[in-house]
């Protein structure tokens, strides 16, 4: 699958948002190593930490579908805004070589690894 197809799947996500109270939406498309796409979307609440994120709606739709080795992940936002820091630090649980691409409606603005956007990140290798 091209960047390309990867970001406009996420385009499309984008469009089942719910932000009702930032305005923010965001789109996901995760590509797991199978081939298949996982898409999200933000799904805001009232009460603000209940919150969840694109990337994270994505990576819990792959996960519990029975996915667990990705290779990229799209973003679309209006301003290209990257990903949080706890989705990085989900997205950094499958793997620091996926890459992040990173969109608005116009095409790609950014293409990064997830170790990129964290480095020295916390994972498995630092438990006990």
């Amino acid at each position: 699958m091209t960047n390309q197809e990867l970001i406009a799947l996420a385009l499309k996500a984008r469009a089942h948002a719910y932000a009702p109270y930032s305005r923010y939406a965001v789109g996901a498309a995760l590509l797991g190593k199978s081939g298949k796409v996982y898409t999200g979307c933000n799904v805001e609440n009232a009460a603000y930490s209940l919150t969840i994120c694109a990337e994270r709606t994505a990576v819990s739709k792959a996960v519990s579908e029975g996915e667990r080795e990705f290779e990229a992940i799209a973003v679309v936002t209006a301003n290209g805004g990257t990903p949080c820091g706890p989705c990085r630090q989900v997205l950094a649980e499958f793997g620091p070589d996926i890459r992040v691409l990173v969109a608005t409606p116009e095409g790609l603005v950014s293409m990064k690894t997830v170790s990129e956007l964290l480095p020295d990140l916390f994972g498995a290798q630092d438990l006990p």
